[in-house]
């Protein structure tokens, strides 16, 4: 059973602790990338008939695998996947940046411009969990940002395919090329590229334990999103909220992994009282409800404070992932809220709608990295590149401040490099 906390009459400690407790799997990852590394393709096929039972005749998916299971997926599924398509593409567009150019002093020309990134790979978990919408808010603002080639890994099952709806969200969401693999040999064969998948520049999307070390390990040598922890959720909740949807907003983070960490803070007894009775009953009824359970027992909470000031308060200490502000005038706190990954304002909008359908990102900042990391977006296929031009009247003009500062960095050379040429325009 959830336990319940009141804020002053148990410590801080107590009140903030949380098991994210996983066992160690560096050694294994990094064994896994240096097969990879060595064997390609070879690697990634014996690493899939190992850990996932597929034995690959071929390793990326063809036109007609795609056709086919866009051909078997559900068409009601399919106009809601388009509708979520088009709801976060409208979001995205407005993220997209320009560069500048500043030319207010004579003969000096400064500017920054913005550059897609050349190649991204998406890694799209598999297996028992088929997640369509992270194809969607991967691939989409990858798309809107301008990224030349978008690549795709996920799993195979037994049979050496694809979740037929992954393959489906893929067409939807225009990626490029798929591949049948998972794990952390997929992050290592974009990582560094085999004969069959190409090197990318940046990988990003979700994964289990061995996917997170993995991109851990790679980063460096290609760039990555985040390293992504448990799913987390946040419910600030006043005495006016029903607790039969407070614990169905809980319990939607809580079915994800028995990691996860649900978390109500509220002011009111009443409702602590009532949603720690509506979450025995609503677990019962899940299918994931043992996944759930764990979740809750190990790390769920409810936090009983003075205020919905001071709710917002320990939200920011805690820096959720997903925060929902359940109250009737949401708006009048969300300046004061300061870490959160994606923000859900009022009694009508449960994390879930952010997690399929409203068009913000649901790759999010996890395990408290919302006090310094955002959400995923089109900055994180683009990079920027600074650009000066300087007339030889101008670097004149300055070329003594500049060996000045040089020398007191004990870097004569630097500041030659720009005393040379004005002693060349004196000539």
């Amino acid at each position: 059973m959830i336990q319940i906390f009141k804020r002053g009459t148990v410590s801080d400690a107590e009140i903030f602790a949380r098991d994210v407790s996983a066992a160690d799997v560096s050694g294994t990852v990094a064994e896994i990338i240096a097969t990879v590394r060595k064997d390609g393709d070879a690697a990634l096929r014996m690493y899939s008939e190992k850990f996932d039972r597929a034995k690959l005749d071929a390793i990326e998916v063809t036109d007609e695998e795609i056709e086919e299971a866009f051909a078997k997926t559900d068409p009601k599924l399919l106009t809601v996947m388009r509708r979520s398509a088009a709801n976060i593409t409208a979001f995205h567009e407005h993220q997209k940046r320009s560069g500048f150019i500043i030319n207010e002093n004579e003969g000096i020309v400064l500017g920054q411009k913005v550059i897609p990134l050349a190649k991204v790979g998406l890694y799209v978990p598999g297996g028992t969990a088929s997640y369509p919408s992270s194809v969607l808010m991967n691939c989409l603002p990858a798309k809107i940002a301008g990224v030349g080639e978008i690549v795709m890994v996920s799993p195979p099952t037994f049979g050496g395919k694809i979740n037929p709806v992954i393959l489906a969200a893929a067409k939807i969401a225009g990626v490029g090329r798929i591949f049948k693999v998972g794990g952390a040999q997929a992050i290592a064969a974009l990582a560094y590229g085999t004969e069959t998948i190409p090197q990318v520049d940046k990988i990003v999307g979700p994964g289990n334990a061995f996917v997170a070390e993995a991109k851990k390990q790679v980063f460096g040598q290609v760039g990555i999103d985040m390293i992504a922890g448990p799913s987390e959720i946040l419910v600030i909740a006043d005495g006016t909220c029903n607790p039969r949807t407070v614990a169905a907003d809980l319990l939607s983070q809580a079915e994800h992994d028995r990691l996860a960490s649900a978390v109500l803070v509220t002011d009111s007894e009443s409702l602590a009282n009532a949603v720690q009775a509506e979450l025995e009953v609503q677990i019962d009824e899940l299918p994931r409800r043992e996944i759930a359970r764990a979740s809750i027992d190990n790390n769920g909470k409810i936090i009983l404070c003075d205020s919905i000031k001071e709710a917002i308060d320990i939200s920011n200490r805690i820096a959720p992932e997903h925060l929902e502000v359940c109250v009737d005038n949401p708006f009048d706190y969300l300046d004061s809220i300061k870490n959160a990954g994606s923000i859900f304002l009022g009694k009508n909008c449960p994390e879930a709608l952010g997690d399929y359908f409203a068009g913000p990102n649901h790759t999010l900042p996890t395990s408290g990295t919302a006090r310094f990391s955002s959400p995923l977006s089109v900055d994180d296929f683009v990079k920027k590149s600074a650009f000066s031009y300087y007339t030889a009247d101008a670097l004149a003009a300055v070329a003594d401040d500049i060996a000045y500062f040089a020398e007191a960095e004990g870097l004569s050379a630097h500041g030659r490099s720009a005393t040379a040429r004005k002693t060349e325009a004196d000539a």
